[in-house]
């Protein structure tokens, strides 16, 4: 009789599969974070990333992505969009049923430009610092991916899963849509054989880099929006889309939950719903609202007449927002 694959603590950084070769593996805090969750749960796997698990407690993964599907099911699920931990925790604290980054918001709390200038790693711990005090689904922005590799874009957003995303946003930006059909294609492909589901939310920047005359815009976004569903795209997120007729247009041309940002002269939210609208992101704007805020208060701060008079929120209501997480 076969004896059942385990696994077993060795000395330093190695796991040691029974029946198997030793093999190393890098010591990270992801995979320690899996280890001690696995030694909560008391059960045996062999998955050296994320334990498949039925326990919801030990792998919350499957629970937050199926859940994150239905908030696209109906109604217009808002994100406000946030940029590190702290932003994370608070609009949580606020009643958000998911956690969405801003790639420019996460780009300046690291000291970079937006603008796939963020290096991979600054993401990554930025993703782990969020995924560590929030408690409902995070998606993030991984802009194009971080490479014009598929391959490599896709061992990005696998690694940005295993820390705890359930979803992403990935944009075709004034590229050829078929490179963004082919890192779709890599992403589902990666993440369907290490079992962990992501809602692939493809972005489209025709209205926002202006890729085709006005009066052709929804049409090239409809073009668009088949061929990166015929990938395995999601969802299908248009910035910079913002009136009535031609969001109609969009919503009732895609088979994809539209996403729009939040801009000037956007409908209300009850018509954003009645037109199709599936989800409405923040973007940058919390980010840019909170440069603003700084900003005024430290020129006030550092004139003639020291002084911070803006509304405050309290210390302890916010240290008590990251106590027992």
């Amino acid at each position: 009789m076969q004896r059942p694959w385990r696994v077993v603590s060795m000395p330093s950084n190695r796991h040691f599969v029974a029946g198997t070769r030793s093999r190393a593996v890098p010591e990270t805090p992801a995979r320690i974070d899996v280890r001690k969750r696995r030694a909560r749960c008391g059960r045996i796997c062999n998955d050296d990333v994320a334990p498949v698990c039925e326990d919801s407690r030990v792998n919350p993964h499957a629970d937050h992505a199926a859940a994150f599907r239905r908030f696209h099911a109906g109604g217009v699920l808002r994100l406000a969009n946030a940029w590190d931990a702290g932003s994370a925790r608070l609009i949580e604290s606020l009643g958000a049923p998911a956690i969405a980054t801003t790639s420019a918001g996460v780009a300046w709390s690291r000291g970079y430009a937006d603008g796939d200038e963020l290096p991979i790693e600054h993401l990554l711990t930025a993703v782990q610092e969020i995924a560590r005090v929030i408690r409902v689904p995070l998606s993030v922005d991984v802009e194009g991916g971080y490479s014009d590799n598929p391959a490599v874009v896709a061992d990005n957003v696998l690694r940005v899963a295993e820390l705890g995303a359930v979803g992403i946003n990935l944009e075709d930006g004034s590229g050829a849509p078929e490179m963004l059909c082919a890192k779709i294609a890599a992403i589902r492909q990666r993440c369907a054989a290490a079992g962990l589901d992501v809602f692939v939310n493809a972005r489209t920047d025709v209205y926002l880099r202006g890729l085709a005359p006005t009066e052709q815009r929804v049409e090239m976004v409809l073009v668009r929006a088949a061929q990166y569903r015929q990938a395995g795209a999601d969802g299908l997120f248009v910035p910079g889309l913002t009136e009535a007729d031609e969001i109609r247009a969009v919503a009732e041309g895609v088979v994809l939950p539209l996403n729009v940002m939040l801009r000037p002269n956007l409908p209300t939210l009850a018509n954003l719903e009645s037109l199709g609208v599936r989800r409405l992101s923040a973007g940058s704007a919390l980010s840019e609202a909170v440069f603003a805020h700084v900003r005024q208060q430290a020129t006030a701060f550092l004139g003639d007449d020291p002084g911070i008079n803006a509304e405050r929120m309290g210390y302890g209501d916010i240290n008590g927002l990251f106590q027992a997480r």
